[in-house]
């Protein structure tokens, strides 16, 4: 198999992805998306199939037209750019899982400061504000204070920001990692978080690996499917009432400290699965 790695440069996921097709005897190539040519009428791709790795930072034209790539590959997209566009959204993963009928937080997005602030009291005083756009817990702020909220709420309207409210969760002080590779859970971890509610590897949080019970294999499963992510990393979180809800989609999944802990090889798990399904 001739495998095209997308992404920004050659980061840890790049290069274990490199090792793996390359040891299981494929072709691999890391591309940087900022080189990305097209040309129409489209000449035979090079390579079999594309992992999408990481996309870094354009303008919107650039950013379109990377998509634009993807949408218009003769050879499969792991993941497809639908689900990539899914769930790089926060908002849009959200309303997929629901409308899927799948248990989410209740969540309030609004434009402007003014209208927040009674999202802000309509979810109980008691919220997170989100990036649409955001991954490892970076930029997440917990608020229950009305004049903080009021300052927050202000900082994002003035830089063009759109503010994404969810209830917060009272959780146990962890939550699930699962990671969907196609049909089924290849792996999932339990993360703590250390010392703050939030429970992110990348924020300090420590991790142990754990067996999911069918509820919850089929409520990971189910999100996945909703966003159309075949590769896919799924955070559950249980409340108060021991209800699981469904936080997040991650369409490019990292996989270092689940590797760890988990004691399997993923990028090899994932070359192997591609190669299977574009025989």
């Amino acid at each position: 198999m001739r495998l095209g790695i997308l992404c920004g440069g050659t980061g840890w996921h790049v290069q274990d992805l490199l090792r793996a097709a390359t040891g299981d005897g494929h072709r691999a190539e890391a591309i940087d998306f900022r080189r990305v040519i097209a040309e129409v009428p489209r000449s035979h791709p090079p390579f079999d199939a594309i992992i999408v790795r990481t996309m870094p930072a354009g303008s919107l034209e650039q950013i379109i037209f990377r998509m634009d790539c993807l949408h218009a590959s003769k050879i499969p997209v792991f993941n497809p750019p639908r689900a990539l566009e899914t769930c790089v959204d926060k908002f849009l993963t959200t309303s997929r899982l629901d409308e899927a009928g799948l248990p989410v937080p209740r969540t309030i997005c609004t434009q402007t400061a003014a209208d927040a602030m009674l999202a802000f009291a309509d979810l109980g005083g008691d919220i997170v504000v989100k990036p649409i756009f955001g991954s490892e817990g970076r930029g997440m702020v917990r608020l229950t204070d009305a004049e903080v909220a009021w300052r927050t709420f202000h900082a994002i309207e003035q830089t063009g920001g759109v503010l994404y409210l969810q209830e917060f969760i009272h959780h146990p002080g962890w939550d699930l990692r699962v990671f969907v590779l196609g049909d089924r859970v290849l792996a999932s971890m339990k993360r703590h978080g250390h010392g703050d509610w939030r429970t992110n590897v990348a924020q300090g949080g420590t991790t142990e690996p754990c067996k999911l019970a069918p509820a919850q294999q089929k409520l990971a499963l189910d999100a996945a499917r909703a966003t159309g992510a075949v590769i896919a990393g799924v955070d559950l979180l249980c409340d108060e009432a021991g209800r699981w809800v469904v936080i997040e989609v991650n369409a490019v999944p990292g996989w270092k400290a689940l590797a760890a802990t988990c004691g399997i090889d993923v990028a090899a798990e994932i070359i192997r699965f591609i190669a299977e399904v574009t025989r």
